[in-house]
């Protein structure tokens, strides 16, 4: 774990690869085995063949080391084993397993890169391979960056044939049969004979025999899991309400605690008066946490009304107190001192734009929050040897280490129990409720205790998506767009985010253009500069992080550029597309969403494409204005992952992707006054509502030559199409999220 947070600090590959022997020591770590968590203290009789599958004379365990919120990895990561395992969904059970370096990701590698995701030229793969490579000495757990399935397609098939031939070389060692004349199915060796063996009853056979390894695949034709309809292993479970959250864990003799933290972000607490909360029925203790105060009681409840009952005299905030003053710093951002990176520079902007541009406009992004469902929450326990911590949490390797500099243990000793969460967004990145845990935990060594945020402090302490600004020209001769200028300036939420994980992030930041820098169209002219804002209010990856913000301008940019051409807004995109993959999901969004076919009048259909994660999205929005405002009748989703793992899965996460875009551009943000969150709850940032959700039709296609994910895609297109809808059904340009600023919806 050590070694984690000094590779991290240090970027020790790339840092090294400029030094005699860098490289090559940097590919001896790349390519050494780790080792398997599993095997440590392996009661006998249980054998394991790898980090991901454990079986014994009990059961079949698969481990699903990333962690689920909502989005059903713990079901797909298990199918990918059971695959090539040879087993049903129903016959095995699932563990999050334990933080170690043997579950790293490599495939955040793709966007840490400054390549499109189209670029596969050497020097391209190369960085990606490298990048790839620190991961994995790093041992960098996370989860997301919509990697759950490109990193785990190919390993965890691997990990379930291993099992499967090591289980059929111990049928051999027990029966005497060669192994070549021995099939599996349904958790079973099947012998000539037609005589199943058990994989449960070979384990004791099995942990005596050396894994043998196996990275033959199946061809996609003999599936007969991944690729099919498959249930969620979640779903009556979730659906009964019988799941539990990290919120819902209940433990003998536990307390419960809440905090009351300075809405500030950052600020300190000058001092307090918790007379009055010592004195209310069930409160135990106040104790002294960063920037705030923590009660500890007899339940949550009580916990959270003496937290609310201490008088607190908070610092100020370390960022402009009203929300006018970060707009004027990011507008006073397009400066050359302040320029990031020119992340796309074709032809020649400057030469061939018109005197009078046929578009010179701006656009507007706020800070909005995360808002899972879930509200944080963590329960600890820390003893003299080691410290027990219960919570879901993204990065769980970063976690132990943040708890071990908390209570003093070696991060080794922080045993982190991974727990499904009821959403995160980007939200459980972080780690305000680790921290805080911690430090409670530090204080009462021994006890059990259970940390809740109220929703209120869960708003207040959020670290929202960045703020954004985009100024955008462009001309258009002969009916077609000629010249694009994209001019994009935010807060970097890499270099936030990076400082509270103790991780510098050097170099420009990709995510500021991200969406917009990588769009797939061969304007003849076009340009896309990344500001940097000075920091403001501490921000945070947000789902589908710089593309929502950045994807929002671009489009509509372009959008405005095809109307001033006179163009129909779907062909001319198809002519400026010059990526294949990305023009047929145009081609398949206009056809499935009967782009050609008229509507009738107070009626408009918008279109809006962005690639995000690798994955090019097309949305078509279909609104009508009504005499109460704005109705958001459809919406036609078609997306490229190169292979759709889960269908059903697939089509619930656009679905999910795209209610979640539209509800943030209509009516969500977070503004400051006197340095505090305005909106506290979901009756000030309420998303989209039941009765205003959509008919939404989805389709995926698999032309594209890598899998990917699709958990964040979906997001960035909605809301230019959104705007670009509205445009033609009421002649109103909205240019700024969210739109309820302009216009109404019902």
């Amino acid at each position: 774990m050590g070694r984690l947070k000094t590779i991290t600090r240090r970027t020790f590959l790339v840092g090294s690869s400029a030094f005699a022997g860098g490289v090559a020591f940097g590919t001896f770590l790349a390519n050494k085995e780790l080792e398997n968590p599993l095997a440590q203290n392996l009661k006998a009789g249980a054998a394991t063949f790898n980090p991901w599958v454990l079986i014994d004379e009990q059961a079949i365990t698969l481990i699903v080391p990333h962690m689920d919120m909502g989005q059903g990895v713990a079901s797909v990561q298990a199918a990918m084993i059971a695959e090539e395992l040879d087993l049903e969904m129903d016959q095995f059970k699932i563990s999050f397993g334990v933080p170690d370096a043997a579950y790293y990701n490599t495939a955040l590698a793709a966007e840490a890169v400054p390549f499109r995701a189209t670029d596969t030229s050497l020097t391209a793969e190369t960085m990606r391979g490298l990048v790839g490579s620190l991961m994995k000495i790093m041992g960098a757990q996370v989860t997301g960056g919509s990697t759950t399935v490109p990193d785990g397609l190919n390993k965890l098939r691997v990990a379930g044939a291993t099992a499967r031939e090591t289980l059929k070389l111990a049928a051999s060692v027990q029966s005497g049969v060669p192994v070549e004349a021995l099939t599996t199915v349904s958790a079973a060796v099947v012998l000539p004979d037609g005589q199943r063996l058990p994989y449960t009853a070979l384990a004791n056979t099995a942990a005596q025999l050396k894994p043998v390894h196996h990275d033959t695949l199946r061809d996609p034709s003999q599936w007969r899991l991944l690729g099919q309809p498959m249930q969620r292993l979640d779903v009556v479970a979730k659906s009964t309400g019988t799941l539990d959250y990290g919120i819902d864990l209940v433990f003998e003799d536990m307390l419960y605690a809440a905090v009351n933290i300075n809405p500030r972000k950052g600020a300190a607490l000058k001092a307090y008066d918790d007379t009055h909360a010592q004195s209310m029925r069930g409160v135990k203790q106040v104790l002294s946490v960063t920037n705030g105060v923590a009660v500890v009681a007899d339940n949550t409840w009580r916990a959270f009304k003496a937290a609310a009952a201490i008088n607190c005299e908070w610092a100020p905030a370390p960022y402009p107190a009203e929300q006018a003053d970060h707009w004027q710093a990011v507008a006073d951002s397009f400066t050359e001192e302040r320029l990031d990176k020119v992340w796309r520079d074709d032809g020649d902007v400057q030469a061939n734009m018109a005197a009078t541009p046929a578009v010179q406009t701006e656009y507007k992004a706020p800070y909005v929050a995360h808002q899972p469902l879930e509200p944080l929450n963590a329960v600890i326990r820390v003893g003299t040897e080691r410290v027990d911590i219960w919570v879901a949490h993204q990065l769980p390797r970063f976690a132990q280490q943040k708890v071990a500099a908390i209570t003093g243990h070696e991060a080794e000793h922080v045993y982190l129990h991974q727990q499904y969460a009821g959403g995160s967004f980007g939200h459980r990145l972080e780690f305000e409720n680790v921290i805080l845990a911690a430090e409670i935990g530090r204080q009462l060594p021994g006890e059990t205790i259970k940390l809740t945020f109220t929703r209120e402090q869960d708003f207040a302490q959020d670290f929202t998506r960045q703020i954004g600004m985009a100024r955008g020209t462009g001309a258009v001769a002969n009916g077609q767009v000629t010249v694009m200028d994209l001019q994009v300036a935010t807060v970097s939420s890499s270099t936030s985010q990076g400082k509270r994980m103790d991780t510098p992030m050097p170099g420009p930041d990709k995510q500021i253009t991200e969406g917009a820098w990588n769009l797939p169209y061969a304007i003849p002219h076009f340009k896309v500069a990344a500001y940097r804002v000075p920091e403001l209010a501490p921000t945070s990856s947000w789902r589908s992080v710089g593309a929502s913000t950045a994807g929002f301008f671009a489009d509509c940019l372009l959008d405005e550029l095809i109307h001033a051409a006179g163009a129909d807004p779907l062909a001319e995109r198809i002519r400026l597309c010059d990526e294949p993959v990305a023009k047929q999901v145009l081609i398949e969004a206009g056809r499935l969403s009967g782009w050609d076919q008229p509507l009738p009048p107070n009626r408009g259909r918008g279109i809006a494409l962005v690639e995000s994660f690798g994955v090019p999205v097309a949305e078509v929005v279909e609104v009508t204005n009504t005499e109460q405002g704005i109705r958001i009748d459809r919406v036609t989703v078609v997306a490229d992952v190169g292979q759709v793992i889960d269908p059903i899965n697939f089509d619930n996460l656009v679905k999910g992707g795209v209610v979640w875009g539209l509800g943030h551009a209509m009516n969500c943000q977070i503004t400051y006054a006197d340095g505090q969150a305005e909106q506290n709850n979901y009756h000030r940032h309420a998303g989209m509502r039941f009765h205003q959700c959509p008919d939404i039709v989805v389709k995926g296609l698999e032309n594209a030559r890598q899998i990917r994910g699709i958990g964040e895609p979906p997001v960035p297109p909605a809301a230019p199409a959104l705007a670009n809808a509205i445009f033609v059904a009421t002649g109103l340009r909205i240019r700024e999220m969210p739109f309820d600023q302009h216009i109404d919806f019902v």
